[in-house]
């Protein structure tokens, strides 16, 4: 049994699937759709009508290797900093755009065969997010309503108080908390983690995905430009300051927001100084902020996870979409205008918060970080953010900046 696209609810996406629906792919690049409700499968996409096949090389990190009995696998080679050297994958792995299987010679039937989904199992009990914008929402929205306890952290707490009740309103067995957090004072993230700390809740997953797009020169309450301390210094501060709540929660994971943007940047550790991440008025412009405080995240999480990540504390990046339709373009009305002509063509806000959901919950990823992620899928991030010299010189100066700004007041 199929369903027609007429009885499927709109989405805002002609890719987007219904719920209880999953894109599969065969090992000839076919894809189908399996409907977990009524244990049906079919050739065209419930909404659209249309077929696709997929074709292109691996994901970054995968080999193809065909073995003695004639079966294909498919093997992750992870730099693991000496936790695992190698991730075999004998039954499948997934992303938006495959699905690789060990039963590769089995002749695809000619209707395509029905695969269970394992669903996700959350052993994580609470999980923070960095702020609420659109992205940040759908992230919040999907792992409350698996079960994870979720704690909003926002600037604007009568926002995150709306987007609780949303929440609730749609499943009243979902535990949601907000507390305040401003990433443009460090003296706020000092009082939150205080908040938190004293309300003895674990924490598992730590999800940093605040971030402000396409500022003016703008300087915080610590006399810092807004792009620099809101997208990486406060972030990293923060980690910083509940690094032994993650210890005492671990396994536990940090995912990182980051973007695409972190490859359009010169820094290295010749010219990486307060003054290049903290310009003037005269030497700011917005774009080159921000792609440098994307690079930051990068390097960050790549350095946390070399730290931290034998001890279980796992961290990994990621690029959430292009030029998603949320609230980020707000600061210009020239941003505002090309998104919106952009925006059939991005993805939707719940197709932007598949990769950090994946980040945070996937268990193929267990004990598994420093790594950058897009579409769900591991990729090459830029040759500046795998220098691992200059993520040590970036760590080492983020703590002297903050040093130097808590002390003058």
């Amino acid at each position: 049994m199929a369903l027609t696209a007429s009885e499927i609810l709109d989405t805002d996406s002609e890719d987007e699937l219904p719920p209880g629906w999953e894109e599969r792919v065969t090992i000839e690049g076919k894809v189908y759709y399996a409907n977990h409700e009524l244990k049906a499968t079919q050739w065209v996409h419930p909404s659209s009508g249309k077929k696709k096949q997929v074709t292109g090389e691996l994901p970054y990190g995968w080999e193809r290797k065909v073995m003695d009995d004639g079966n294909i696998v498919y093997i992750e080679y992870v730099n693991l900093h000496g936790l695992r050297e190698r991730q075999n994958f004998t039954d499948c792995m997934r992303d938006s755009r495959y699905l690789i299987m060990s039963s590769a010679q089995e002749d695809v039937p000619r209707n395509p065969p029905f695969l269970s989904i394992n669903k996700l199992k959350l052993t994580w009990l609470s999980w923070h997010v960095g702020t609420v914008c659109f992205p940040g929402f759908e992230t919040a929205r999907s792992l409350a309503l698996h079960g994870a306890t979720v704690t909003l952290a926002c600037r604007d707490l009568g926002s995150a108080e709306r987007c609780r009740k949303r929440i609730i309103a749609e499943h009243q067995q979902a535990t949601v908390h907000t507390l305040h957090l401003d990433l443009a004072s460090l003296r706020s993230v000092q009082n939150f983690v205080e908040e938190y700390k004293k309300l003895q809740w674990p924490l598992h997953m730590l999800i940093l995905n605040a971030a402000v797009f396409g500022l003016p020169h703008t300087l915080t309450e610590d006399d810092l430009e807004m792009t620099f301390q809101v997208n990486h210094l406060s972030h990293f501060y923060l980690t910083s300051l509940l690094e032994d709540v993650l210890l005492a929660s671990a396994p536990a994971r940090v995912v990182v927001v980051s973007s695409e943007s972190h490859r359009f940047t010169d820094l290295s550790v010749d010219n990486l100084c307060e003054t290049k991440l903290s310009p003037s008025a005269g030497k700011h412009s917005d774009l080159r902020a921000y792609n440098l405080s994307k690079l930051c995240n990068v390097l960050f999480s790549n350095e946390l996870h070399t730290r931290l990540g034998t001890r279980g504390v796992t961290a990994n990046s990621l690029h959430p979409g292009n030029m998603m339709s949320s609230n980020i373009s707000r600061n210009w009305w020239l941003y505002r205008l090309l998104f919106t002509l952009v925006r059939p063509f991005t993805k939707s806000m719940q197709q932007g918060a598949a990769t950090t959901v994946y980040c945070a919950t996937s268990q193929q990823l267990e004990g598994l970080g420093g790594m950058y992620f897009n579409n769900c899928c591991r990729c090459k991030p830029s040759d500046a953010a795998h220098d691992s010299k200059l993520a040590t010189t970036l760590w080492d100066l983020s703590e002297t900046i903050i040093r130097n700004r808590l002390s003058r007041s």
